[in-house]
């Protein structure tokens, strides 16, 4: 199951962008005995839309067809790293060949784009930047790897 992660905004060089190359090779290489990956990410350029609906279209352009959309949003879901690594091996399951994550910009997603998404995932109430959103979906997608791996990384 290849997985996508389509945000607003490009991440350029600095720790950020570190992180997310890391978390993103860590998975695609601990994935792929699970049949799980690659990870790839489509940025999209928040220069060329300002406003939430214009970014959501972007962001739906950026979508693969018949992907399962989860998006990430404060109303959302909550899941613990063991429930969230559960979804995707489920997902994986089921036969979704595609899983995309949808990260909006300030504003947040479009209401559109974020009620055609199949599944809300929220980091908790509170309001992460969405570089940071980033980095943490991306180590989140690593560790629920490595959980189902049975790896130690993730301790409870």
């Amino acid at each position: 199951m290849r997985l996508h992660i389509c945000a607003i905004g490009r991440i350029r060089k600095g720790p950020e962008r570190a992180l997310i190359d890391d978390y993103i090779l860590r998975f695609d290489r601990t994935g792929r005995a699970l049949s799980l990956g690659p990870c790839l990410e489509h940025e999209v350029d928040d220069r060329k839309a300002t406003t939430a609906r214009e970014q959501g279209r972007l962001l739906d352009r950026a979508l693969p067809a018949s992907a399962c959309v989860i998006a990430l949003d404060e109303r959302g879901e909550m899941m613990d790293s063991r429930d969230f690594a559960r979804f995707l091996a489920s997902q994986r399951d089921c036969g979704t060949s595609d899983l995309a994550f949808v990260i909006g910009g300030a504003d947040g997603l479009d209401p559109p784009l974020r009620d055609r998404a199949d599944k809300l995932l929220s980091f908790g109430p509170m309001v992460w930047p969405h570089m940071l959103a980033r980095v943490m979906l991306c180590e989140q997608i690593y560790r629920a790897a490595t959980i189902l791996a049975g790896s130690p990384y993730h301790r409870d």
